[in-house]
């Protein structure tokens, strides 16, 4: 009925290490509560604001990646069109716009056919480099050297073309466009490349016809879309230079084009 101690059994002991504090827990708890609350506000507070503005400034310059690859078939069906044959694309060229939380929200590619993807230019680009390399399998020059220098020429010539039309709004003082639209505008170059280069292998003769024809599609796809960033988009241009810096962009084309078109083992020439 008894332990050791002579306490009855059953009865409900203290700790041995308790010690009688009568501050200590007021003392604990008010503490470690004004600690919790003090540093979970400060915190808050600075993660709230400078998550705030990371994602004003980053949405500045990127948007969310997932939204360039909503796309169907029937949207890269029509793109291509407009790319490949700007002429013929009978609508307008403004961007579809909507309110979202507040502010107004361009639609995804799947809904405009004028909003920019990473779809199509990721896919024409690898179909560039396989045709390229197919192209110096025929010339009997193949070697997964070649391959990989074909890459990294087509991916130095993606980012002349991005390079370009960043200057070129910057120094119309609009370079607040979202990088990842100038990636997609500049990776339509590969559509009418590809193609060209696929005149080449099946009829030698057609690379001289396709090749001026799509610079000089490529260059009026560019103007139109670079118009639209400037007047209906960035709205802060300067009127006195854009039509020449808009001429120099389609100029460009023709350079690039050939320099990307021109398949050899030395990616320089």
């Amino acid at each position: 009925m008894y332990n050791n101690m002579g306490t009855p059994a059953g009865v409900p002991q203290p700790p041995p290490s308790a010690q009688p504090n009568p501050f200590g827990n007021s003392f604990y708890g008010a503490s470690s509560g004004l600690i919790r609350g003090g540093l979970g506000a400060y915190g808050e507070k600075i993660l709230g604001s400078s998550s705030e503005y990371v994602q004003s400034n980053i949405s500045r310059y990127f948007s969310d990646p997932q939204y360039y690859f909503q796309v169907n078939d029937q949207y890269v069906r029509n793109k291509l069109k407009v790319v490949l044959f700007p002429f013929f694309h009978r609508g307008h060229w403004t961007r579809i716009s909507e309110p979202v939380g507040g502010r107004l929200s361009y639609k995804p590619p799947i809904f405009d056919i004028n909003a920019p993807d990473l779809y199509i230019p990721f896919m024409a680009f690898g179909t560039y480099v396989v045709i390229a390399g197919f192209f110096l399998g025929l010339q009997g020059k193949f070697s997964p050297e070649a391959l990989n220098w074909l890459f990294v020429k087509g991916l130095i010539g993606w980012f002349l073309q991005v390079a370009l039309l960043k200057i070129t709004l910057l120094s119309l003082g609009s370079g607040e466009a979202p990088l990842l639209d100038m990636v997609a505008y500049a990776g339509y170059t590969f559509t009418g490349l590809a193609i060209a280069v696929l005149g080449k292998i099946l009829m030698s003769y057609s690379y001289y016809a396709l090749m001026p024809w799509f610079c000089l599609c490529m260059g009026i796809f560019l103007v139109k879309t670079m118009k639209r960033v400037l007047f209906a988009e960035v709205r802060s241009y300067d009127s006195s230079r854009h039509h020449y810096l808009l001429i120099l962009i389609a100029l460009a084309q023709f350079p690039l084009f050939s320099w990307l078109g021109n398949i050899s083992v030395n990616w320089l020439f």
